[in-house]
């Protein structure tokens, strides 16, 4: 079962979870991240280095977020078809945009 990144990842993009990721399945635009399903292991390697909590089991994604289960799986085959830096393994600078409800 992959895990899923949720709406407190938007315009809050911290990136600490993709260092951590043994598979490197995180994939990013400018507004958030997104796991790919396909790859992810369940590790949960991800969860506690997520400082906004956005990153759920995809069974335990809260009611009022189950849209980004489908979203994380379009979104992640879209960036990862395109290539390029959309496929994230580094930690970068966070993003705390003015939608950032850290």
């Amino acid at each position: 079962m992959p895990h899923v990144v949720t709406a407190n990842c938007n315009d809050c993009k911290y990136t600490d979870c993709c260092v951590v990721c043994p598979v490197e399945c995180f994939y990013q635009d400018e507004l958030m991240l997104y796991i790919d399903p396909q790859d992810c292991i369940d590790c949960e390697a991800c969860v506690p280095e997520c400082p906004v909590e956005a990153i759920y089991a995809e069974t335990n994604v809260p009611g009022q977020w189950t849209q980004y289960i489908q979203i994380n799986a379009d979104k992640s085959a879209e960036l990862k078809a395109a290539g390029g830096e959309a496929h994230i393994t580094e930690k970068h600078d966070p993003r705390e945009g003015p939608g950032c409800k850290k």
